[in-house]
């Protein structure tokens, strides 16, 4: 049973940056890892998700040209580097991950419903 562990979360100005982490118990090399983020009341939204190869990368809408995603797979984590952040970027953001066959080793999508394991979440606050 993979477990993962967010952190980096907190409370930032507006334009400010953050860097998420998510932190495997276990080998990351064949699974493709997503960042969602949930806000009280919506539903949860797809922030960005890597390939388990990193040669694949997508992000949301909301996000593109804000946020980068990278791997690690030394060290069995995932960053989310967070710049000019936005009142509305304000969300849990929690990490996912969905172990495939090497055949899929460059595909990532942001359907939340396909990932296996999920991290606890971390809060990030953007405010003034």
């Amino acid at each position: 049973q993979l477990q993962l562990v967010e952190s980096g979360g907190g409370l930032v100005q507006p334009g400010g940056s953050l860097r998420l982490s998510c932190a495997a118990s276990g080998s990351l090399d064949y699974s493709a890892v997503g960042w969602f983020r949930q806000v009280p009341g919506k539903e949860r939204e797809g922030v960005s998700c890597v390939s388990s190869s990193g040669g694949s990368t997508n992000y949301g809408d909301s996000v593109k040209g804000r946020f980068t995603i990278s791997r690690d797979n030394a060290k069995n984590t995932v960053y989310l580097q967070m710049n000019s952040l936005k009142p509305e970027d304000t969300a849990v953001y929690y990490c996912a991950a969905k172990t495939l066959p090497a055949k899929f080793q460059t595909m990532c999508v942001m359907t939340s419903s396909i990932y296996d394991y999920w991290g606890q979440g971390t809060q990030v606050t953007v405010s003034s």
